[in-house]
């Protein structure tokens, strides 16, 4: 296909074209947004296009984009807007990029970071395994541009698995210093041959770990999806293995189904199941916890970054 109109899903996903459509159940209450509307979502949306920024709210269709954009909060994406990986959750855009790294990317992403005036930013990506380091030092140059235009501005990073890449790739990441690293574990292990079959779930542990190995002050987080069809022991054993690879921000959100095409969605965990998550996560050591059904990476990605450093400085006793 020569060209593709990521609009259409059939281009956007050709990988599940031919899937059997699943259903997709009717949302309950809590689970509803509202629309995304108001003037700080008008003004966030121009300085994306203006900048020809790629965001992941859209791509992904969050369905906290409303809230997060009126606040001028959003989460770039870095190195295109075509994943080389075929998640079967996952609503961006599937198969062989089109183009190569866009030098000048970095560069564009530290200015709107600066327009925007944020005190904390997360900046994601596609994964890029046509590239040899997996987009690894265009993620420290972009870390290194916002340094230098937003020196106060806190930065996270969400970062592919670089699982075809050297190892010391993560290297190149650590040193430029973020102040979050945060990869998502997406789902239970016993799940990733139909949920994330490009991935392997303790290449992902041990990614986190590594992290910590290189530089133990450096914050990490991972994430997990429920209503793909996992169970209570097997969220409990992630937490377990998360704090083995000493995680320190936990993240547990719905699972919400794109398109028809998409994985199904097995059950909507309720509120109070959420509620039980967060306490045993806590329980379990975690420094930060988010676990409601809209949660998300990077929703409320700079408060819950603030009560990460107070839950670090109270258990050092400098609180």
């Amino acid at each position: 296909m020569a060209t593709r109109d990521l609009k259409i899903p059939s281009q956007r996903h050709p990988e599940k074209a031919k899937r059997p459509d699943n259903a997709q159940p009717k949302k309950p209450t809590w689970i509803r947004v509202k629309a995304p509307v108001g003037e700080g979502y008008k003004e966030t949306h121009k300085i994306m296009r203006d900048h020809k920024l790629t965001t992941v709210c859209e791509e992904a269709g969050c369905p906290n984009v409303g809230e997060c954009w009126n606040q001028g909060h959003a989460t770039m994406m870095i190195m295109g807007e075509v994943c080389t990986r075929a998640c079967t959750f996952c609503n961006i855009a599937t198969g062989k990029p089109p183009e190569d790294l866009d030098v000048f990317e970095p560069g564009r992403v530290a200015d709107a970071v600066k327009k925007l005036g944020l005190n904390h930013v997360v900046i994601t990506s596609v994964d890029r395994d046509d590239i040899e380091d997996g987009g690894a030092e265009h993620f420290a140059q972009t870390i290194r541009a916002i340094r230098r235009q937003s020196p106060s501005t806190t930065i996270e990073i969400l970062t592919p698995d670089f699982i075809r890449c050297d190892p010391k790739v993560l290297e190149v990441v650590v040193e430029a210093r973020p102040d979050v690293f945060n990869h998502n574990l997406e789902t239970v292990p016993g799940l990733y041959p139909e949920v994330r079959p490009g991935a392997r779930y303790f290449h992902s542990l041990r990614l986190l770990q590594r992290v910590k190995e290189l530089d133990p002050t450096m914050f990490t987080k991972s994430g997990i999806m429920v209503g793909l069809g996992e169970d209570r022991q097997s969220v409990m054993q992630v937490m377990e293995d998360m704090r083995a690879a000493d995680i320190d921000f936990l993240t547990i959100g719905q699972y919400l189904q794109p398109t028809p095409k998409h994985h199904r969605i097995d059950r909507f965990v309720t509120p109070d199941e959420f509620a039980a998550y967060e306490k045993a996560a806590f329980g379990k050591g975690f420094l930060m916890v988010s676990a409601t059904p809209l949660t998300r990476s990077s929703y409320h990605a700079g408060d819950d970054f603030a009560k990460l450093r107070e839950a670090r400085l109270a258990k050092m006793g400098q609180a």
